[in-house]
């Protein structure tokens, strides 16, 4: 998958960085890590800048944000909360449980997404929930924004002072992105656990 990223990323510079980083944006498994440290090194031998791939990483994580953001607004939650009422039983959910979940997200769903677009694959698909919760589309926006400008930021700048050592920084991020998806693991299999204990109950 590395290959076809850096060569789409040689060939069309900014184009290919905007298109790329959109593309991650809507489909997860694709490695934002390496195009951005890969465009930070770009950086250090073409005409690309490091304000320049920033900006353009930047767009399209917020254009493949606003993707999701109307995927999830788009879902009826009278149709999810009619689905839960009729097989929510499968799995112990009632439709209570997604009337809480909607409320919570209503009261911390501005931390929630600002601080998730550092989490690898969950800073994507965070978009989701917000556009289902009906989060207000403005502090939705900026706080993506932010939050992504930061995180493109950091390792666009990283790439450009490592150069042709970009790699081991992808290397790094990918122990990173492990320890995180083991760590949302535990915490969903704790969550669940404490769920079905509060029904037994």
């Amino acid at each position: 998958m590395d290959t076809w990223i850096i060569e789409i990323m040689e060939k069309f510079g900014y184009v290919g960085i905007l298109f790329l980083i959109t593309i991650e944006n809507v489909f997860p498994p694709i490695p934002s890590e390496v195009i951005l440290t890969f465009g930070g090194f770009m950086t250090t031998s073409s005409d690309l800048t490091i304000m320049g791939v920033v900006w353009f990483a930047t767009l399209g994580s917020v254009i493949g944000a606003v993707i999701l953001y109307g995927v999830g607004f788009l879902v009826n939650p009278s149709r999810i909360e009619k689905t839960v009422d009729r097989w929510g039983y499968l799995l112990r959910l009632k439709k209570e449980d997604i009337q809480r979940a909607e409320i919570w997200f209503q009261k911390h769903g501005s931390k929630t997404v600002f601080f998730c677009r550092f989490i690898p694959l969950i800073r994507s698909l965070i978009s989701i929930p917000a556009g289902m919760a009906r989060m207000p589309f403005i502090p939705f926006f900026l706080l993506t924004a932010l939050g992504t400008l930061i995180w493109n930021m950091v390792l666009v700048s990283i790439g450009a002072a490592v150069g042709e050592s970009w790699t081991k920084i992808v290397e790094i991020m990918d122990v990173y992105s492990y320890i995180v998806y083991i760590g949302l693991a535990i915490l969903l299999i704790i969550v669940i656990g404490i769920f079905l204990k509060k029904k037994r109950i």
